[in-house]
């Protein structure tokens, strides 16, 4: 059957421009721009290359990176009022032979379920009637059509055919043991050839997807190891042969520019890429290890951050003390925590808060990790005399109304905000503290007096990321009684039985149980009573208890309300918490 198929259609897809009427493909191209998915230039451009290339639509805007598999997935289900696949949908499937398995990969198509009337066959492009009938006709009865996104048909293919993976084909073609080589040229060379650039663009978009936020290239003595940063907590992904090592890192090197023969030396870098639709900034790290060179890569999505207070877990009192001590004209606002604790998106959400046509806002960063519109963003350049105290004094100059400091790392840069506060600027900062009590010891610790520090620091927000639970698989239980009096559960909730939730997992969250961040925080407001406590070099403990008689809420018991509420859950919160 299959070769009478291969005798009287031919394999390979007719063109975009043939096989799909252009009111369709106009109409595809609407929706994608009316929900911001596509420019209407990228439309026109992807279009006219599609129809030079005789290849269809649908695949030149993912193969520009201009649209993302899952948004075009969606697109074609809304416009064809067809139901869109979830991963675990592919596994009852399987390949009899009917069609050949090159012809259903060109296609991007693949039989999910054979039944007496029809056979259920998921497309990536449900609007080509080439494939649809040569499929029909292998199998003699019709067939019930569904979405599905290319790489998870590619996939579901590998998986039914009993073939090796994605990365498992790629490695095939790369050359022999490469371990020890030396000669720069050759390892340039290399790092050029199609197989390591399709390695490396398959491990950044398989991160993309998995929607982490870093990737960990990590070399040793008999393998590579990779592992995505996914909600903050790090996972062994599929990695390359020990033998691609010295080209996979070169590759990393060059696309961020970096110097390829040095490896006894840290270096960073940057690459900026568009991947699936979105624009994504890179920033590269590489440090000398044992085995070679380790290499971190954070991603910085442009498109998915998101500037709202309630999304990143500000409610209720802490919303509203922040956002009355933000509109103060002058004073320092500053955000406390450790690293990757999210005080960078609470200082672009409260700039882009701030941001109006009255105010002129400058920052000062080390890296620029977002370009906001409007905002004048400067990237400290320590290696031409650029620095934090160096750019902070020339801004003044500028007669800004709000400024933005990337970090406090030394008394100089805090001297400057403080001058900057008492001359009626309004300052944001960040410094790196366990808890909001314990910026005002650390200022101190850094030499800024304890007079200026009263009269300009108006507030101090220390904050923790916790991962949020899946919204489609969270399940309610009844709390323990000894857990409430352990927790001490019974002051947040009048509610009886006291309910918590636990992760499950499932398709929308990849069987982990969580999807996103959210923040728990605490937001210390500088009172007269902390200010004097503040001039008598009380400790941090004294200033915190202060603090809570006066309405502040601790982290924990933040997270706390925000486990009961079903937000998370009650082991996130003390895990976050104990790293306090």
């Amino acid at each position: 059957m299959v070769q009478q198929l291969e005798k009287t259609v031919p394999i390979t897809p007719t063109s975009g421009e043939e096989a799909v009427p252009q009111s369709f493909e106009e109409e595809l191209g609407q929706y994608l721009i009316d929900r911001s998915k596509l420019r209407a230039a990228e439309f026109r451009h992807a279009r006219r290359l599609a129809a030079e290339e005789g290849v269809r639509l649908s695949v030149m805007l993912i193969r520009l990176g201009l649209v993302s598999e899952r948004d075009m997935a969606e697109a074609f289900s809304a416009l064809l009022d067809l139901p869109l696949l979830a991963t675990n949908d592919y596994d009852s499937g399987g390949l009899n032979g009917q069609v050949s398995l090159r012809f259903l990969k060109e296609s991007r198509a693949v039989p999910v379920l054979e039944e007496e009337d029809a056979v259920v066959v998921a497309m990536a492009d449900p609007s080509d009637r080439y494939v649809q009938e040569a499929i029909a006709l292998a199998y003699g009865k019709p067939i019930s059509l569904r979405v599905g996104l290319p790489s998870e048909i590619e996939a579901a293919l590998e998986r039914q055919a009993g073939g090796k993976s994605a990365m498992g084909q790629i490695v095939e073609h790369l050359g022999a043991d490469e371990e020890a080589e030396t000669d720069v040229q050759h390892l340039k060379d290399m790092a050029s050839e199609a197989p390591v650039v399709r390695l490396v663009n398959l491990l950044i978009q398989r991160a993309v997807e998995s929607r982490a936020s870093d990737i960990h290239i990590e070399p040793f003595e008999n393998s590579l190891r990779v592992r995505y940063r996914i909600d903050g907590v790090l996972r062994d992904v599929e990695a390359p042969p020990a033998r691609s090592t010295a080209a996979v890192i070169s590759r990393f090197k060059i696309m961020a520019k970096l110097n390829i023969a040095e490896r006894r030396l840290p270096q960073d870098g940057r690459i900026q890429l568009r991947i699936q639709g979105r624009e994504l900034d890179l920033r590269v790290s590489t440090v000398p290890t044992l085995y070679g060179e380790s290499v971190v890569l954070r991603l910085l999505d442009k498109g998915s951050v998101v500037l709202d207070f309630d999304s990143l877990g500000f409610q209720g009192s802490t919303l509203e003390r922040f956002l009355r001590v933000l509109e103060m004209p002058h004073g320092i606002i500053i955000v406390t925590g450790p690293t990757g604790s999210g005080k960078s998106t609470t200082l672009y959400t409260a700039l882009h808060k701030l941001n109006t046509p009255d105010r002129k806002i400058v920052t000062v960063e080390d890296p620029v990790e977002y370009q906001l519109e409007g905002i004048n963003q400067i990237q400290v350049k320590p290696q031409i005399g650029l620095t934090f105290a160096g750019a902070l004094r020339s801004i003044v100059r500028q007669d800004p109304d709000v400024i933005m400091i990337g970090e406090m790392r030394d008394r100089e840069t805090a001297g400057i905000a403080v001058q900057s506060a008492l001359t009626g600027h309004l300052v944001l900062s960040t410094l790196h503290t366990n808890d909001a009590a314990g910026g005002v010891t650390r200022l101190l610790d850094m030499g800024v007096e304890d007079y200026l520090l009263t009269s300009t620091v108006n507030g101090i927000l220390a904050q923790r990321l916790v991962r949020t639970l899946c919204k489609h698989c969270a399940e309610p239980y009844e709390a323990m009684p000894e857990i409430i009096e352990e927790l001490e559960l019974h002051r947040f909730s009048e509610e009886k039985p006291v309910m918590l939730y636990r992760p499950v997992g499932c398709e929308h969250c990849n069987g982990i149980g969580y999807h996103g961040r959210a923040a728990i925080m605490e937001f210390l407001v500088m009172s007269d009573p902390i200010r004097r406590l503040v001039l008598q070099h009380a400790d941090a403990g004294n200033i915190q208890d202060q603090a809570q008689k006066e309405g502040m809420r601790i982290m924990y018991e933040d997270g706390l309300l925000k486990a009961l509420s079903g937000l998370t859950t009650i082991e996130e919160v003390i895990r976050v918490s104990q790293e306090s």
